[in-house]
């Protein structure tokens, strides 16, 4: 099964040009946007498509590129957060369902708390991940920190899509650390087709001035917050702010230095499980891709174990088998759900589809 997505556009308050695409079918989930994305681009991404494959499974993804980048209209001289924030009402118009799951991510969570108190009655859950509510500039309180904030921005509008090791390094391990050589490369080449430096360092510093902490004690959606205990991009901090701002909010630690999850880390596992059991999803359905595999019982119960994070030695110490033998396992499991990787396999065992092989 094939990961296809439609893509139209919409137009923003001041006439702007919103490109926004869809995957799957079903219920609504729509993600605000954040800093960097490409929504023609993700699609083969080995960063954002896993995320792309889970919650598209059960539900209908939403997601658009925010102005000045990605498919969206490139040369706009309106970049502030009103604008933003405008062109998320414009997509949320756009949507015929009359409530939706509003996902943020990064200042992707200021984007949706300030939507969910303006449109309380189309949000029906919250979810904010390694979110934020005062942006670098707003929440520094020393000099070394404001410093920090706006060098960080003149950094990006020197080094920004240049084919340069040390820049490339530097900013890739801000977001995914953990990354492999692959994703880490594919990082890199977003910065050059998403956005000009220009605009990618401007953007930045607007984000830097968010403030949306007393908006967030307001909030009155059931809102779930998640946030990476070593996220090198936002502080820890800055999610257990938000989670006792916002009235009755659930939080989550999740153990990860990833400012962007990855499949094969035990966090992406406990993100989407506690997203399931927050918006009442039937966890005990097998994935469609896990049934027509035509698993055994016991490639089933590895499958199980591999979905919660497990590692082979892990696994082999809770199924009272060998590392071998679990290894062997894996090798035949692969191949009848038709994947390369652990990661891959991960993102079926979730509910995701199998990823396309063209």
């Amino acid at each position: 099964m094939k990961l296809s997505q439609s893509i139209r556009f919409c137009t923003s308050a001041d006439g702007t040009r919103i490109a926004v695409a869809s995957c799957g079918e079903g219920p609504v989930i729509l993600r605000a946007a954040h800093w960097l994305s490409h929504v023609d681009y993700d699609l083969e991404s080995p960063v954002w498509r896993p995320w792309l494959q889970a919650l598209s499974a059960r539900s209908r993804f939403v997601r658009y590129d925010p102005r000045g980048s990605g498919l969206s209209e490139r040369y706009v001289a309106d970049l502030s957060i009103e604008a933003w924030n405008a062109d998320l009402d414009a997509v949320a118009e756009s949507i015929d369902e009359p409530r939706f799951v509003l996902l943020g991510l990064s200042q992707g969570g200021a984007l949706a708390v300030a939507y969910a108190l303006r449109h309380p009655e189309r949000v029906s859950h919250l979810v904010l991940l390694n979110a934020y509510g005062q942006g670098g500039r707003v929440r520094a309180q020393t000099e070394a920190e404001r410093l920090e904030a706006e060098t960080l921005v003149n950094f990006i509008r020197i080094g920004w899509g240049r084919d340069n090791p040390a820049f490339c390094q530097f900013f890739t391990n801000l977001f995914i650390p953990d990354g492999t050589p692959e994703q880490h490369r594919w990082w890199g080449d977003l910065e050059r087709v998403t956005a000009s430096a220009d605009v990618a360092a401007q953007l930045l510093s607007n984000m830097q001035g968010i403030d949306v902490a007393e908006l967030s004690r307001k909030i009155g959606v059931p809102t779930l917050i998640l946030h990476s205990r070593g996220d090198m991009r936002v502080p820890f901090s800055e999610g257990c702010k938000l989670a006792a701002a916002i009235p009755g909010a659930r939080f989550v630690p999740l153990e990860s230095k990833n400012h962007v999850l990855l499949p094969d880390e035990p966090a992406w596992a406990v993100f989407h499980a506690e997203f399931a059991a927050f918006l009442g999803w039937d966890q005990s359905a097998q994935p469609r891709a896990i049934v027509q595999a035509g698993l055994t019982a016991a490639e089933t119960a590895i499958m199980k174990l591999i979905a919660e994070g497990l590692d082979n030695r892990a696994i082999a110490q809770r199924l009272g088998k060998s590392a071998k033998t679990v290894r062997n396992q894996l090798s035949v499991i692969f191949g009848k759900l038709g994947v390369h990787s652990r990661s891959q396999a991960i993102v079926l065992a979730l509910g995701g589809e199998q990823p396309s092989t063209d």
